[in-house]
């Protein structure tokens, strides 16, 4: 019990040595490495960064042959490093155990990696270190994760992204145009600007920010409360699942918006500008603007159709 307690606390390198069997396997290991990052699910923890320390393990293919001191034939450790850089660049997380296993995946794409071992802990929200440590093994027949992979981006839908004025939220066309948009080929997700009914002002940019994004959201629920095919997500898993199961969608935007790492510049008042950057952001096939006009830039095919226009 005592030599297991210690293995719990130790540097997973131990654990990758006591788990490893009766199979010779080659090691490389990433100690103590700090990043400074926006990460956690309490509110306390947006707007803010803090320290995590993160340790890897990476169980690999011996290598056969005169290594030559050559960098190309093994597992560089910047893969490693790259690897936490790149899961923490794509999008703010709320859990330590998200980030931990897409570090996992991504290590396991190398063709050289067998299992990993990642630990990665907070360091700044106590007295003492707050962590996680999972251990993954890359699954039955080479490169099958990788061609995974590959397929699923293939597959990633480019969905049609329309904004709705408040005008034609209220139209007597909005079923119809519904009707229209439902029997194209492209999934439809929706987008709404702030209501014309009055919010609260405060005078401070975050919380500001916060407020209209939430009255935004309301105006979502109105939209959907005007055909009852809208559905109002707010996740992108939840999109992901709508686009592909025909679903239409109204955007939700506080989560996206407030766990994107670069996110939009524009402010929530300016909606057409945001709709836009979410457009973006899921490689829409067009940006459909009704009511409004377009916004100053966008950098997926676009256009603006006043109340009367036909869709297409």
């Amino acid at each position: 019990m005592a030599s297991e307690t210690r293995l719990a606390f130790s540097h997973p390198s131990e654990r990758a040595i006591a788990t490893a069997g009766d199979t010779p396997r080659d090691r490389i290991s990433l100690r103590d490495h700090i990043v400074e990052v926006e990460i956690g699910a309490f509110q306390a923890e947006r707007g803010t960064t803090q320290r995590i320390r993160c340790n890897v393990v990476v169980e690999v293919v011996p290598f056969k042959g005169p290594l030559d001191d050559d960098v190309d034939r093994i597992l560089s450790y910047d893969r490693v490093t790259e690897a936490i850089a790149y899961e923490l660049e794509a999008e703010r997380l709320n859990l330590l155990e998200t980030l931990a296993e897409r570090v996992a995946e991504r290590i396991l794409l190398e063709p050289q990696a067998l299992r990993t071992f990642v630990r990665i802990e907070k360091i700044d929200r106590g007295p003492g270190a707050l962590g996680v440590e999972i251990v993954r093994s890359k699954p039955d027949g080479r490169g099958q994760t990788t061609e995974i992979t590959e397929e699923a981006a293939q597959d990633q839908p480019h969905p049609r992204v329309v904004y709705l004025s408040n005008l034609a939220i209220a139209d007597q066309s909005l079923s119809s145009w519904i009707d229209t948009l439902a029997a194209r080929t492209a999934p439809v997700i929706l987008c709404v600007g702030l209501p014309d009914t009055d919010r609260p002002q405060t005078a401070h940019k975050m919380t500001q920010r916060r407020i209209d994004l939430l009255a935004i959201e309301q105006n979502g629920w109105h939209l959907a409360s005007r055909d009852l095919r809208c559905k109002v997500v707010a996740t992108r898993t939840e999109l992901d699942w709508a686009m592909k199961n025909d679903q239409i969608c109204v955007w939700a935007p506080s989560k996206i918006v407030l766990d994107a790492v670069q996110g939009p510049a524009v402010q929530p008042g300016d909606s057409v500008a945001l709709a836009a950057w979410f457009a973006q952001e899921l490689e829409a096939s067009e940006l459909l603007v009704i009511g409004e006009a377009l916004p100053a830039s966008c950098t997926v095919p676009n256009r603006a159709l006043a109340l009367r226009d036909p869709l297409f």
